[in-house]
């Protein structure tokens, strides 16, 4: 299966380490060692995996497409990423992984509004890690206005976490196995191939990639027609991050 990456890196602060020009955050302990939240802990945080779970899981009964760890830990590498490539430091990029892993946690609650509440879930949640309330309120924020309908890019985590939510466009994604019932998004989702997100620092330019694949029954315009909300927040989110924003849909650019 075809992956949206930018770059892989695995890599967190150190024990005691101190980020975004020695700001001061608060720590906690784990195994006798004093250390910054991570992703890893996140990951590993019970509650946070059940959370995860239960809301993909009660989206499916009502028929959207996946949300579940697949899209979590690509959406969290994906953000890490971007912010890497484009120098924004370890520290926020982990941040903004963190976020791009609990962005669609809400969707335990309810499909509406799901941003809201799992912005309040996230803050509850990572306070009750250990994790300082000036970084908990920087992820709470990205995750609460991650939806194109009524979320802005308030930070560069949250602009990262925005690009790297609707870039997410693959069939793996489609749940239905009966082609013959599919909707426009299961159409256009299983007609997506390919995808890659692609930072140009010296450009200045983030690009969605897309291979779509016209004769599985949806075309170029049936993607526009569903997902063109997606791509303004998505340049409105790259013009936060000071880059463009690009839509390439096999090997034409498109915005």
């Amino acid at each position: 299966m075809d992956s949206i990456v930018t770059k892989t890196n695995g890599s967190n602060l150190g024990s005691g380490a101190r980020a975004n020009g020695g700001a001061d955050h608060r720590l906690h302990i784990e195994d006798g060692r004093v250390s910054l939240v991570t992703l890893d802990e996140v990951k590993r945080y019970r509650e946070v995996q059940t959370l995860l779970r239960r809301a993909d899981e009660y989206l499916g009964v009502i028929g959207y497409t996946e949300h579940g760890l697949r899209h979590a830990n690509l959406t969290a590498s994906i953000a890490q990423n971007i912010l890497l490539y484009l120098h924004h430091g370890e520290r926020q990029a982990q941040l903004a992984a963190i976020a791009g892993y609990l962005h669609d946690i809400g969707n335990v609650v309810n499909r509406n509004v799901h941003g809201e509440v799992g912005g309040v879930l996230a803050l509850q949640l990572l306070l009750g890690m250990g994790m300082g309330i000036d970084e908990a309120a920087m992820v709470a924020a990205a995750v609460g206005n991650h939806e194109e309908d009524n979320g802005e890019p308030v930070s560069d985590i949250a602009a990262a976490v925005i690009i790297a939510d609707k870039s997410d466009v693959h069939r793996s994604r489609v749940r239905n196995p009966n082609p013959l019932e599919f909707d426009i998004h299961d159409r256009v989702n299983y007609a997506a191939v390919h995808s890659f997100v692609r930072v140009d620092e010296a450009r200045k330019a983030i690009a969605l990639e897309l291979t779509i694949d016209e004769g599985s029954g949806a075309g170029v315009m049936d993607y526009f027609e569903i997902f063109l909300q997606r791509m303004l927040a998505a340049r409105r989110s790259a013009k936060k991050l000071g880059c463009q924003f690009e839509l390439v849909i096999n090997k034409n650019r498109m915005l």
